[in-house]
């Protein structure tokens, strides 16, 4: 188990919170809730060790296109970058509503 912490910084401040995904499907679950600082910050917690610049990679890339102030929380399982983004997205979104 590797335990991974990014920090973004933000100018919005996030509605509610978002829950998506489910770990025990070999995928992997994200909740977000709003922060009440100027920055963003993730942990992830994923069983596959040594993909740090890749996870960097994916969160900068979605931090790039949203600047909400948010606390995210990713269980991961070995999802793909695509499943990591989609399910940031509909985290996301689920909090906008």
């Amino acid at each position: 188990m590797e335990i991974l912490e990014f920090d973004y910084p933000a100018h919005t401040k996030a509605n509610g919170r978002g829950c998506v995904g489910v770990v025990g499907s070999g995928d992997l679950e994200v909740l977000l809730e709003p922060a009440n600082t100027d920055c963003s910050r993730v942990r992830v917690r994923t069983s596959v060790q040594g993909f740090a610049t890749t996870w960097k990679a994916v969160l900068d890339r979605f931090f790039s296109h949203h600047d909400e102030a948010v606390y995210i929380e990713i269980n991961d399982a070995g999802a793909t970058p695509g499943t990591v983004t989609l399910r940031l997205e509909q985290a996301l979104e689920a909090s906008r509503r």
